[in-house]
């Protein structure tokens, strides 16, 4: 395989520096990264590395891109050009879109997809770009689907079958590749009758036969069924990268993590000796999904969405894995991060879970923070109720920087120095926030907000 890479989200409350993340990817041979934006901070961090860049454009700006070129210029100007003139980043790709044609989003992009892809490839036709910057397009496997339950049956979903097909056809006229996003335990998670063995690597699950071909697992066979899709429809040679591929460990009773660890170590393995899949023999181009949990997610899919991470949100290992390439089975943490104080918000033990501002406090809570360790077999399921409500309380105050007005909760809450972790459920404390570029403009408009509520709620006292 040509080197791992990993999907490196921005979706979370307090982030790393990106120097640091940076580094933490080259003490473990990670050679490629996928982002989501182009995040300045996180660009200039990656320059001069090697590191393969992906860049992304978010959906929400494909209407702007598909109907002004102009804009589209401007955006390879400002996004692509400057960084490599500047900061000498390795940028490969252009994900034009983030699984825009998802069945859940109702045909919202279906019609700005493609002119945003052909503007953006023009901008970087106009900019001298178009032979070492490719566009594509990451897309969910529900794009395409079997009409018999095997690979060979494999077509584009009929209700986007001509979209599918020009932006196919546009990706092979201009050498790119599809990118597809592969999700065995998405199968799992919505289907209680999914064979869990069929979702893993180790070959003890009873094959699926598709015409003397065997598949002894979801990703081969997933990934066929999408050969197929391209070969009917007389694009067989269009190279594809798995744009995400993982496994969460929290947030669900199948996501822990001894199903995480033993499904992205399988895959590796899988891949590693450059065997491919039946249909397609050779190097796999793969990206894990995740490097760094992201504790702001939208949980619509499921709590699951914020533990995708095979590194936790300060940056430490959840479990060895070999990634195949320098780590030797242990990854290396993000070095020197900072914490904040070990200080915790927990329920008064005075307070009475009877009290009737306890529900309300806990709603509050969790609508603001993050909740999602708090389920049926998640890594908190194990904490009785008072447990449950410190957990909720001490999630709002981390993620608020430890104020003292955030452990408040309407005289419930109390700080201890007492850490009240149990086994696996961790009450974590929060590092100290990133705050660089835009990040830190936005932070100034924020705490300026605060400071003008405050006022308004003092004047009114």
């Amino acid at each position: 395989v040509a080197g791992i890479g990993a999907n490196w989200g921005s979706q979370a409350s307090h982030l790393l520096p990106p120097e640091t993340v940076v580094r933490m990817l080259l003490d473990n041979g990670v050679q490629k990264v996928k982002l989501f934006d182009t995040d300045y901070d996180t660009l200039r961090a990656l320059g001069r590395t090697g590191i393969e860049v992906m860049v992304g454009i978010p959906n929400d700006m494909l209407s702007s891109l598909a109907t002004n070129s102009r804009a589209a210029d401007k955006w390879v100007s400002q996004n692509v050009s400057h960084h490599l003139q500047n900061s000498n980043v390795t940028i490969r790709y252009v994900a034009v879109g983030n699984e825009p044609f998802l069945a859940t989003y109702n045909g919202s992009f279906l019609r700005t997809t493609f002119p945003a892809l052909r503007n953006v490839q023009q901008a970087l036709t106009k900019a001298g770009l178009q032979n070492q910057i490719k566009v594509t397009v990451p897309l969910n496997a529900d794009v395409y689907s079997s009409s018999n339950s095997l690979p060979s049956g494999g077509d584009f979903r009929a209700d986007i079958h001509d979209y599918m097909i020009q932006i196919v056809q546009f990706l092979n006229d201009n050498r790119a590749p599809f990118t597809i996003n592969i999700y065995p335990f998405i199968s799992l998670y919505t289907d209680p009758n999914f064979p869990v063995e069929y979702a893993f690597f180790d070959g003890n699950a009873s094959p699926v036969n598709d015409g003397g071909t065997s598949y002894y697992n979801m990703f081969d066979a997933n990934h066929d069924t999408l050969v197929w899709a391209l070969q009917k429809n007389g694009f067989g040679s269009l190279p594809i990268i798995v744009g995400e591929i993982g496994w969460p460990t929290d947030g669900d009773r199948n996501a822990n993590i001894q199903y995480a660890q033993r499904f992205n170590q399988g895959f590796m393995t899988h891949i590693s000796g450059g065997r491919g899949t039946p249909m397609r023999p050779g190097p796999i181009d793969a990206y894990l999904f995740s490097l760094i949990d992201e504790d702001e997610k939208s949980i619509q899919p499921g709590n699951f969405e914020r533990h995708w991470g095979i590194l936790t949100y300060d940056g430490q290992p959840k479990y060895p894995l070999n990634l195949g390439i320098s780590n030797g089975g242990s990854l290396i943490p993000v070095r020197n991060v900072t914490y904040l104080d070990r200080k915790w918000c927990i329920m008064k033990p005075n307070a009475r879970l009877d009290d009737p501002q306890v529900a309300p406090s806990v709603s509050y809570a969790c609508s603001l923070a993050d909740c999602t360790s708090l389920g049926y077999l998640t890594s908190c399921s194990g904490l009785d109720a008072r447990g449950n409500i410190s957990y909720a309380f001490d999630s709002y105050y981390q993620k608020n920087n430890q104020l003292d007005e955030a452990c408040k909760f309407n005289g419930l809450g109390t700080v201890t120095r007492a850490d009240p972790s149990i086994g696996n459920c961790r009450f974590n404390v929060m590092i100290k926030p990133f705050y660089g570029g835009a990040r830190r403009t936005s932070q100034c408009s924020k705490l300026l907000l605060l400071l003008l509520l405050t006022i308004l709620v003092l004047t009114h006292l």
